[in-house]
């Protein structure tokens, strides 16, 4: 009998609902031991999502993130800074302890990277996974999707989705970013380089980083036929069935004051 996963689609979301909405999963399964969880989501207003330990003194234009309109939020997963507009974003909350998941946190993402990978083919896309030669690379950046870590879905050597993770409580929580369309000039514009020229190299070196999803097909592409391509690639690739999830208001109430006193505040955002 095919395994059970819950499926919710909570659509579009504040950026400080949609993380603490993701810490709050990562509770419920921790106190409840249910079924694991794949949640989809996007965002309104765009917003800028920082790494837990990522810095932003001297890293971060703030001024120009909040004077696009953006939001500003910290994960409570590691890794750097991601730029979550015009894309499906992901959430996979699981007990470490389930039998598909491997000890090690990039063994665990390759598992849950599998989804991933027949998403994109589901779109007509080939994709493969990041195993660098000689590890991952640090350079220095903020920018995630300049460098592609392990198991991290590249397509012609770019990266095409960005993944992060925690474990707490017994309980991982992997979230990611499938970029359908991407702004360049509005994703430079929110960081901090010693000049306009050294902007301008990174601006241009990125288009051999990273590709978006419209950019592959050449055509237009719906947010409703990514999340359906996405939805049937996460069952054939972790060979599941996924079962729709309700909601319930406690747990959606206790997302919505999470997201105020944590997510929302300043003094968490900023701590770096």
């Amino acid at each position: 009998m095919t395994e059970q996963w819950y499926f919710v689609d909570t659509e579009t979301g504040t950026p400080a609902f949609n993380m603490a909405l993701d810490e709050v999963l990562l509770r419920k399964q921790s106190r409840e031991a249910l079924p694991p969880i794949l949640r989809f989501y996007d965002w309104k207003p765009a917003g800028l999502s920082l790494g837990y330990f990522q810095k932003t003194k001297g890293k971060i234009n703030v001024e120009n993130v909040k004077s696009r309109g953006f939001g500003i939020v910290r994960r409570p997963t590691g890794g750097l800074a991601v730029l979550h507009d015009q894309e499906l974003t992901y959430s996979v909350v699981i007990p470490e302890s389930h039998p598909k998941m491997p000890k090690s946190v990039m063994a665990a993402y390759r598992v849950i990277s599998q989804g991933l990978l027949e998403g994109y083919r589901f779109l007509g896309i080939e994709a493969g996974l990041a195993i660098p030669e000689n590890g991952v690379e640090i350079t220095g950046t903020a920018v995630c999707f300049e460098e592609p870590s392990w198991y991290e879905l590249v397509i012609d050597g770019k990266k095409a989705a960005g993944s992060a993770q925690t474990r707490q409580h017994g309980v991982i929580l992997q979230h990611g970013s499938i970029p359908i369309r991407m702004d360049t000039d509005a994703l430079y514009d929110l960081f901090i380089y010693p000049n306009e020229k050294v902007k301008e190299k990174a601006k241009r070196a990125f288009k051999n980083k990273a590709v978006a999803i419209e950019e592959i097909l050449k055509r237009p592409v719906t947010l409703e036929e990514v999340k359906e391509a996405f939805k049937k690639g996460f069952e054939k690739g972790l060979e599941i069935e996924l079962v729709e999830w309700q909601l319930d208001e406690a747990l959606l109430q206790e997302a919505a004051e999470l997201a105020k006193e944590k997510y929302e505040n300043d003094a968490y955002t900023y701590f770096r």
